[in-house]
């Protein structure tokens, strides 16, 4: 309880305890790398996750940030090293967990899947006598996500297609709710939960976790990677892991009602004429499919106004493919596109961005 001296109000704070995984204990105040053995491979080689964990030296939430459980998604890999990068463990309230890559596999052969062909964030909670995707699954959720009080789990795309910088969350959960708000992306996703998944788990387990997306697999993506080291380090301070700064002003998130993607109707080349961010009419043409030599042209219209958070970006696509990823919203479509668009102005052109790939989100 507070307790008043003089004229100032002093809050007294529990001293952070150890903090044990596997056979390592980090005390109050360090910051130590973490090898948890998950699998072997048939080489009889060791197959380990890596974990940084940052012990403050206050008592506070235990937050795990993780990334790369699809090992292509590369955004999230460059998140977590920048967030460490400016982590003080004396200054932190709690402990931060963070797991760079937890598909190495898949990282290391630059695939979504494992070896068995698994999906991993189809694999929770796993079991130890499983395939690999299983024994994986099991090793990280028992001897690490149960560990925690609160997770954000990054992600982008699927290859070849991209992501507007979304949170997608169960908002019927107060805690992962006020995460999901916290974190500041334009736009968030009241996300049905998907067995297997990472996040169901989690929910079930009765810790709160939130999914951020954006950008694309195997990119580098500045606006990306800097859209959501800002995101944790608002969600560690609504969860008052670090000190309170003024922040950018932002407009609050806007919580779609409803997203679908539209299918392509024919095979052919994909000639987009619209970006991610962008607000679409209702039965506005936002791209023509057709054959190399331009005989056979189909216009593919929006099926309802909204705002496009995800689009395939190989122009060669099948019949049936997934192409655009559309929100709707109960609040008018212009002003959610003009909070994503003052979003990706602050994101740009915020002087954290330490990756340069030349590379600009077309808007």
């Amino acid at each position: 309880m507070p307790t008043q001296k003089g004229q100032e109000l002093v809050v007294k704070v529990k001293k952070n305890q150890p903090f044990q995984c596997s056979d390592t204990i980090v005390n109050p105040g360090e910051r130590v790398s973490v090898d948890l053995e998950v699998a072997r491979l048939y080489t009889h080689s060791k197959l380990s996750v890596t974990l940084e964990i940052v012990n403050g030296r206050l008592a506070g939430p235990t937050l795990l940030v993780d990334a790369a459980i699809h090992g292509d998604e590369l955004n999230g890999v460059e998140v977590v090293r920048q967030l460490l990068a400016k982590i003080d463990p004396h200054k932190l309230r709690g402990t931060l967990v963070a797991v760079p890559v937890v598909n190495v596999f898949g990282f290391i052969h630059k695939s979504r899947y494992l070896p068995d062909r698994r999906d991993l964030n189809r694999s929770f909670p796993g079991s130890p006598r499983g395939s690999i995707a299983g024994r994986i699954a099991y090793q990280f959720f028992n001897e690490v996500v149960m560990k925690c009080t609160h997770v954000i789990d990054l992600h982008t795309a699927a290859i070849h297609r991209t992501n507007l910088p979304q949170i997608r969350a169960n908002l019927s959960n107060q805690a992962s709710s006020q995460m999901a708000m916290a974190f500041g992306t334009p736009v968030v996703i009241d996300a049905s939960l998907r067995d297997g998944s990472l996040r169901a788990v989690t929910e079930k387990a009765n810790i709160p976790i939130i999914t951020y997306e954006a950008g694309e697999a195997l990119r580098f993506e500045p606006y990306a990677i800097n859209a959501g080291v800002r995101g944790i380090h608002r969600v560690m301070r609504q969860l008052e892991m670090l000190p309170q700064k003024k922040l950018l002003k932002t407009k609050q998130p806007v919580v779609a009602s409803a997203t679908r993607w539209i299918r392509a109707d024919l095979d052919g080349i994909l000639r987009s004429h619209v970006a991610l961010g962008q607000r679409v009419e209702k039965d506005q043409t936002i791209a023509y499919i057709s054959d190399p030599l331009g005989s056979e042209e189909l216009a593919v219209k929006a099926i309802q106004g909204g705002i496009v958070i995800g689009q395939q970006t190989l122009p060669l696509v099948n019949e049936g493919d997934a192409i655009y990823h559309i929100a709707y919203f109960d609040e008018p479509d212009h002003l959610v596109e003009e909070n994503v668009e003052l979003y990706l102005d602050n994101v740009m052109e915020d002087n954290d961005v330490e990756i340069k790939t030349g590379f600009e989100i077309n808007r």
